[in-house]
C-alpha cells in the first residue's frame, strides 16, 4: 500500500486487506475491511495512532519507512482488540523510546494479551492533552463503542478527530474518503448492526461529544474517512435513536417444506395487512445481512422445524444473533412444524429474551399446514400488523 496525506503532517499509513471475507472467525466482510493507522508529526515529537493487525506488520512498517518515521515517540492505543494493536509489541522493538498511551481498562488488556513492559504504557485521562508541537492531541475516553476501553484523540489545530472502532466500516477501497451515499449506507449500517448495535444506548452521547467539537474529517480505524461528517453522524442517530419501521424480518429454516410452506403464507398474509417484510433462508443467508435489517424492524419471526426436541441449529443461531446485538424490535414471535415432539418454541423464547420485546402468540403445528393452520398464520399476520402500527 502507500502512505497517503490526510492534513500536512498528518498520514494515513494502514493497511487494506483486499480479501479478508470472515472477521474475527465470525463477521462476514464480503468487500474486505481496511486497518487504518495514522501517523502524526509535530514539531517536536511524532506520534502513531493504532498498530494495525499482526497479519499485515509488513505492509505498516513498509509505509512507516515511506514515510520516513525514524522516531515514533508515541504509539496511540484507542483499544486493545488485537485488530488494532497486533504489531504493537513489533513496533515497540524498532522504537525502543516509544511510549504506549492508552486508557486505564486499554493498559490492563495490553498487559494481559502480549506482556507489555508496564514501564512503556502511559495511562492518559480523559480531556487529557499531548503537545506534539503545533499538533495537540486531546484524548475522549469512549467506553462501549464497543469495548470497556475505547477512547478518540481529537487534534483541534486540524479539526480531526480519530474515532477508534466506531463510525468505521468493513470495506476494502482505495479511496481515502467516502463520499457516495449509497456506497456508504450499506457499509456504514452492515458494520453498525454486526458491531454497534448492542451499545446503542452509548451513542447519542458520544455523536453529541463529536458535534460539539470543530470537526471537518472524521477518521475511524476501519473504512475510509469522511470529510462531510454530518452524513455518517446522521445515519448513526437514526439507527440508534429513531423508531422501528413497519417491518417484519422473517428468519427461516426448512427441512421437509412444512416450515416453508408456513413462511410463504404469512409473508404474503403480511403483506396483504400492509407490513413490510424481508425474509431470510438461513441456510444460505449472509448472516451479516440479517443483522442488517434487523436494525429498524419491529418485528421478528423466528421460523423452525423440530430437530429431535428442540429447533434447528440455524433457527437457534439466528435467535442467538438477535439477542446478542440487541436491536431496537418491539415484537417476536415463532412459527414452525414438529413431526411427533418437540420443544421448540420454549427454546427460541427464551433465547431472545434479553431482547425483552413482547412475544406473540407462536403458530406451531404438527406437520403439514391445515386449513386451521392456515387461518391461524393469517390471524398471526393481522396481530402483527396492529401492533406494528401502534
Amino acid at each position: 500500500m502507500v502512505v497517503r496525506t490526510i492534513k500536512d503532517g498528518i498520514s494515513w499509513v494502514g493497511a487494506i486487506d483486499w480479501d479478508l471475507r470472515l472477521f474475527d472467525s465470525l463477521i462476514p466482510t464480503p468487500k474486505g475491511t481496511s486497518y487504518n493507522s495514522y501517523l502524526v508529526k509535530g514539531s517536536d515529537k511524532t506520534a502513531l495512532l493504532d498498530a494495525v493487525s499482526e497479519t499485515k506488520e509488513m505492509e505498516l512498517v513498509t509505509n512507516l519507512m515511506a514515510a520516513k518515521a525514524d522516531v515514533i515517540d508515541y504509539i496511540v492505543v484507542h483499544h486493545a482488540e488485537q485488530d488494532h494493536t497486533g504489531c504493537l509489541p513489533l513496533l515497540l522493538e524498532l522504537y525502543p523510546s516509544a511510549l504506549v498511551l492508552t486508557s486505564p481498562k486499554a493498559k490492563e488488556l495490553l498487559i494481559e494479551f502480549f506482556g507489555i513492559d508496564e514501564g512503556r504504557i502511559r495511562v492518559v485521562e480523559d480531556n487529557e492533552t499531548v503537545d506534539l508541537g503545533g499538533k495537540t492531541m486531546q484524548f475522549f475516553h469512549a467506553p462501549w463503542v464497543h469495548w470497556p476501553d475505547t477512547m478518540f484523540t481529537y487534534i483541534a489545530e486540524d479539526q480531526i478527530i480519530f474515532t477508534c472502532d466506531f463510525l468505521g466500516s468493513h470495506i476494502a477501497a482505495s479511496d481515502l474518503y467516502i463520499n457516495d451515499p449509497e456506497r456508504l449506507y450499506e457499509s456504514a449500517k452492515r458494520y453498525y448492526a454486526e458491531i454497534m448495535m448492542p451499545f446503542a444506548g452509548s451513542i447519542p452521547a458520544y455523536l453529541d461529544k463529536i458535534e460539539s467539537l470543530n470537526v471537518e474529517i472524521i477518521a475511524p480505524s476501519h473504512g475510509p474517512l469522511y470529510n462531510n461528517p454530518d452524513l455518517i453522524m446522521g445515519y448513526y442517530r437514526q439507527w440508534a435513536t429513531g423508531e422501528p419501521k413497519n417491518t417484519a424480518v422473517i428468519a427461516y429454516v426448512s427441512m421437509h417444506g412444512s416450515t416453508k410452506k408456513m413462511v410463504d403464507i404469512l409473508s404474503n398474509a403480511l403483506i396483504a395487512e400492509g407490513v413490510d417484510i424481508e425474509r431470510f433462508n438461513l441456510p444460505e443467508t449472509d448472516i451479516g445481512l440479517l443483522a442488517m435489517s434487523l436494525v429498524e424492524a419491529k418485528t421478528i419471526i423466528v421460523a423452525t422445524p423440530t430437530v429431535l426436541f428442540g429447533a434447528h441449529p440455524l433457527a437457534i443461531y439466528a435467535a442467538y444473533l438477535a439477542a446478542a446485538i440487541k436491536p431496537k424490535a418491539q415484537y417476536a414471535t415463532v412459527i414452525g412444524s414438529f413431526g411427533w415432539g418437540g420443544k421448540a418454541v420454549k427454546q427460541i423464547a427464551e433465547i431472545i429474551a434479553p431482547l425483552k420485546c413482547e412475544v406473540i402468540e407462536p403458530v406451531y403445528i404438527k406437520g403439514h399446514p391445515t386449513e386451521k393452520d392456515i387461518a391461524a398464520l393469517k390471524e398471526l399476520a393481522k396481530t402483527i400488523a396492529a401492533k406494528n402500527a401502534k
